[in-house]
């Protein structure tokens, strides 16, 4: 894994050069740094090729990625003194890996063009799974990628089935699927009033709902409803089980519009869009039904998407529209998406047992299952998810 993100902080360095600015010193550092690091780690586990790993180490090797990966990522922005102290570094680049996008920088503009490169680059991994990347591009993994990969994607079991019969195979046909939406995305923005560099930065932020951006503004600086419908749809997209959108691709529309999941977190979207855009218009924030519905749809779809972009201070639209992102933000997206939250599959589950467990105060002895796309979850995943859900809260 070292070894592979060695040529991405490499491809932020010929950014740097591109630009002629002073960010491709403590790039090159940093990616020499990496790559040593890389083979010290595969030279000692050369001899272990063969060892299947199970899920403990699936777990492990998943866990340790991202505390080292972010230890080393984040040396660019040490070594060049544009973050000044190791925590605050840490934090930028951990939150990039996880494509949270809580940031520390309060001028995010002053950075190098490469250093904002790089920074997006981390949340588009982080998007869809580092090691999920490297299963797909890896194939010594042996039994050790499957460990590895459900490690990484926990809660996608609860609907979906594996569409291909090796885990290799899933993941490179998922990061096709990323990597097609991410380059059909940048063409949109580049269209509009975005310049190249900006277009590809908030590409790779968008469909990774991460929300990292170029300007201190966010998606307010371009002042365009033509870059916010964009974004918003593709926020959607990130928002969806990719495996869906995989099958989309394929030529299987129906496996996404049948989906159980996908239809309650359009119907939970489109609703709160209906509430929000009611509440803004009753309180005249804002002036006419367009502005409503498109304001009120771009915060409502970053919210859940957890990706954090912002065309507007919705502070000021009161404590009531608080409540509201608060529960937007706890439920989160799709499960198999590259969004945060508790994930809509489990709401989807909760909601259900809950229903269950009031009707059975009245029909003491009535057995009512847990069902998703017609197919009963079995009782141990439901008390996973309540287990999780307890933990999350």
């Amino acid at each position: 894994m070292f070894l592979l993100e060695t040529f991405l902080m490499l491809l932020a360095a010929l950014v740097a050069l591109l630009y002629r600015e002073n960010d491709l010193y403590p790039l090159l550092v940093s990616s020499g740094i990496m790559f040593t690091a890389g083979l010290v780690f595969y030279f000692i586990g050369f001899r272990a090729n063969e060892y299947n790993a199970g899920r403990r180490e699936g777990m492990l090797v998943v866990t340790l990625t991202w505390i080292f990966l972010s230890l080393v990522g984040m040396l660019p922005f040490y070594l060049g003194g544009y973050i000044d102290t190791i925590t605050d570094a840490f934090f930028e680049t951990m939150s990039g890996f996880t494509s949270t996008g809580a940031t520390i920088l309060d001028d995010i503009e002053a950075l190098p063009h490469g250093i904002l490169f790089w920074r997006s680059l981390t949340q588009w991994q982080g998007g869809i799974g580092i090691v999920v990347f490297t299963v797909a591009l890896i194939p010594i993994l042996g039994g050790g990628a499957s460990q590895m990969y459900d490690a990484e994607t926990p809660g996608t079991g609860i609907i979906h089935e594996r569409f291909r019969p090796r885990i290799t195979q899933v993941a490179k046909r998922l990061w096709g699927v990323y990597i097609v939406l991410t380059i059909f995305l940048i063409g949109l923005l580049w269209v509009g009033p975005m310049n190249m560099f900006d277009a590809i930065n908030h590409a790779l932020t968008t469909i990774s709902t991460g929300g990292y951006s170029t300007k201190n503004d966010s998606i307010a600086y371009w002042d365009s409803a033509y870059i916010e419908y964009v974004v918003m749809i593709f926020m959607m997209v990130g928002a969806t089980n990719m495996t869906l959108i995989y099958f989309c691709f394929n030529g299987n529309p129906s496996k996404l519009l049948t989906n159980e999941e996908f239809r309650w977190f359009v119907y939970f979207v489109l609703i709160t869009i209906c509430i929000v855009t009611a509440w803004l218009l009753y309180n005249g924030y804002v002036s006419g039904f367009e502005e409503g519905w498109r304001k009120s749809s771009f915060q409502v779809i970053t919210l859940i998407s957890s990706c954090g972009f912002v065309t507007e201070n919705y502070i000021n639209w009161g404590p009531f529209f608080w409540i509201i992102a608060l529960t937007l933000m706890f439920i989160g997206g799709c499960a198999g998406s590259t969004c945060g939250g508790l994930k809509m599959a489990r709401f989807v589950v909760l909601s259900k047992n809950l229903s269950n467990e009031l009707k059975k105060q009245t029909h003491l002895r009535a057995v009512l299952p847990v069902r998703m796309n017609g197919t009963v979850v079995s009782g141990h995943i439901v008390h996973r998810i309540l287990a999780f859900a307890f933990v999350y809260m």
